[in-house]
């Protein structure tokens, strides 16, 4: 069976959960091609070289710091029909070389676009869709309803009307539509090789932030060690150790830390709940998807969830660290099976159906 696979290029972690997906099906005997642009194109060319395709995604606008809703708007305006015709030209290509059975998107929209064009099974897999295919059961507060709304509609436009949506997350919803399951979080190997143990330091993960804020919190902490990632600096300032990133370096500091720091970026969190590991998140404002993942951390009692990182709240996170760890005792999930034997499951009745 060809499988086309679609990746979204805009940050890492549909890159590297995707990865995992597409290792899966090359080593079940499946013919993959896999569409994607910017860092995740060049990410996944390097794993996966010629099996991966170019296209140009949408690209995300900033404004002090911050993703702006009018800027995105302008540069993906601007650069449109010159990426449209782009697409296209890739659409064509696919079309006469590869010819595929069915497609996978994970939140993509090229090549939701090929399977709806020409009549393939879809199916979707990413963590998104449990904004509007399932019940979310966490208080939404003034400030982020119109987050929400703005987000569970581009959600619900982006991959509609998949034969299968395989929806990877670390908390329980209710579905509330068709063709939808809840599956555990995709795991990074590195991650599920990982040995655990509870050392003394405090892992800091940024996606955004100053280094200068950083300092300003954790100096108040003498006696606690901080590890920093994030910050693009390779530094020691009495208890906080600002580290360049390597791989192997953050997952052998990310197992063995008493506790994380970061955003609400969902891949993070979800190796830090595989890793039983107590989370302080302060997700970036106006992302609902880091909102919603943050409440649910605080919901299932694994941390607390903030709206900035601060001296008096992180005091409070770190006198709760061992009733945040006996919360994960309820918490079990072996590595990807369960999305790997669902998935493989639908592709042999899609087989079979041929």
């Amino acid at each position: 069976m060809k499988i086309l696979y679609g990746v979204p290029g805009e940050g890492m972690g549909h890159a590297t959960r995707s990865k995992e997906v597409i290792d899966f099906l090359i080593k079940k005997g499946f013919d993959v091609q896999i569409v994607s642009s910017h860092k995740a194109f060049t990410f996944l060319k390097n794993h996966f070289t010629e099996r991966v395709h170019e296209i140009k995604g949408l690209h995300f606008g900033f404004k002090d710091g911050k993703v702006s809703k009018w800027e995105t708007f302008n540069l993906n305006l601007k650069k449109g029909p010159k990426n449209f015709l782009f697409n296209f030209s890739e659409f064509l290509k696919t079309e006469k070389n590869f010819d595929p059975d069915l497609v996978i998107s994970d939140f993509e929209s090229f090549s939701w676009a090929f399977a709806k064009l020409h009549r393939l099974p879809l199916i979707s897999i990413d963590n998104m869709q449990v904004m509007d295919r399932c019940k979310l059961e966490i208080k939404i507060p003034a400030a982020e309803k119109n987050n929400f709304l703005l987000a569970r509609n581009i959600v619900r436009a982006k991959v509609p009307g998949a034969e299968k949506y395989l929806v990877t997350s670390f908390f329980d919803a209710k579905v509330l539509k068709k063709n939808t399951e809840i599956v555990p979080p995709i795991i990074r190997k590195a991650i599920q090789s990982a040995k655990t143990t509870v050392g003394k330091h405090i892992l800091v993960y940024q996606s955004a932030g100053s280094a200068g804020q950083l300092k300003k919190v954790f100096l108040n902490f003498p006696d606690v060690h901080f590890i920093a990632y994030g910050t693009n600096k390779d530094e020691l300032i009495s208890n906080i150790h600002f580290k360049l990133f390597s791989e192997d370096g953050f997952v052998s500091d990310f197992a063995s830390c008493a506790a994380v720091i970061a955003n609400g970026g969902f891949s993070f969190l979800s190796e830090a709940v595989y890793l039983k590991k107590p989370v302080y998140s302060f997700p970036l404002n106006g992302q609902f998807e880091q909102y919603m993942n943050a409440a649910y951390i605080e919901k299932c009692g694994y941390g607390k969830n903030y709206s900035e990182l601060t001296k008096n709240d992180l005091s409070v996170f770190l006198s709760g660290l061992e009733t945040f760890r006996k919360n994960f005792s309820a918490y079990k999930q072996k590595g990807n099976e369960i999305l790997f034997d669902r998935l493989a499951t639908f592709l042999n009745e899609c087989n079979k159906s041929k």
